[in-house]
């Protein structure tokens, strides 16, 4: 339900703002500042994701915790997206998305809410089957025999049977 107001409640917003900046400097000058921002934006999230994405980087070659780095590169993914559409409303959460001390206060506030169960890098164990029988096998050539029963190849040697045993063959 709260994702639904916000679909609502955000256009409704940016609508506002528009007429209220639009009213204060006039037409040209807000479409100017929407068209600024979004390149500004853009420039600054490429760089900050580059940093984002060096970070993430080190994390996994030093097998320490990617959690914080994957958060700041989302977040400076989700600023990316907001700057990106027009509105004075959203650049400004996509603006404040791109200091990082706001997206640190953000990944503990999102960190106290969620419970981290484990983490592991590298290949972990292989899971068990409980239908798999483990043995050994040989492979036996030859083709079976014309004349030969169902459990003799060619070659006089017998084919394993699955009888129960006392079972016999008729």
């Amino acid at each position: 339900m709260w994702l639904f107001a916000i679909f609502i409640a955000v256009p409704l917003i940016e609508i506002a703002l528009f007429i209220q900046v639009g009213g204060l400097i006039g037409l040209w000058p807000t479409l100017a500042i929407v068209v600024l921002t979004a390149i500004a934006g853009t420039y600054l999230v490429k760089s900050q994701g580059r940093n984002a994405l060096s970070r993430i980087q080190a994390s996994f070659n030093e097998l320490t915790d990617p959690t914080e780095p994957l958060a700041h590169g989302a977040m400076i993914l989700l600023s990316g997206a907001l700057l990106l559409t027009p509105g004075f409303f959203t650049d400004a959460f996509g603006f404040s998305l791109l200091f990082p001390a706001v997206r640190r206060a953000v990944f503990r506030s999102m960190r106290r809410r969620i419970k981290v169960q484990s983490f592991r890098t590298g290949p972990g164990p292989r899971p068990v089957y409980p239908d798999t029988i483990e043995g050994e096998f040989e492979e036996v050539s030859g083709e079976p025999a014309e004349n030969a029963g169902p459990e003799e190849f060619g070659d006089g040697t017998k084919r394993p049977t699955h009888r129960p045993s006392g079972w016999t063959k008729h």
